[in-house]
């Protein structure tokens, strides 16, 4: 355990990417944040920083507890850091409304077939 580490090397050994060339790309992209600034992935950082990682949809609050550059299990990985509980319930809740919009994109009817269609522009035909 080192007392300071990289920050994309801390964002692989905490499970937030898969690999340490993805965790470059989203800090090069501007996806993480450090206490609250734009960082480069050489930066170091330390316990009791905080870090706001945005991933996909998703948007993670952190600080760190721990800061290492080893890889471990997942329960090792959540060791090294705390989110904060808006943090948490914020994505709960665009959790819910996400999948509450795929239930009801779900609910609708599915497009005319062939058959549907010609019946639709017969239909149409003997009106007007």
């Amino acid at each position: 355990m080192t007392e300071t580490v990289r920050i994309d090397k801390w964002l692989w050994a905490s499970r937030f990417f898969k690999t340490r060339g993805k965790a470059r790309e989203a800090i090069v992209g501007g996806k993480v944040r450090l206490n609250g600034h734009r960082v480069k992935p050489g930066k170091t950082l330390k316990a009791g920083d905080t870090l706001i990682i945005q991933r996909g949809l998703e948007e993670f609050t952190v600080d760190v507890l721990l800061a290492s550059d080893r890889r471990g299990s997942a329960t090792v990985a959540q060791s090294m850091f705390q989110e904060h509980p808006d943090s948490q319930s914020r994505r709960a809740a665009q959790a819910e409304e996400r999948a509450a919009q795929r239930a009801s994109r779900q609910e609708r009817e599915r497009r005319p077939d062939k058959r549907q269609r010609r019946q639709v522009i017969r239909f149409r035909r003997g009106q007007e």
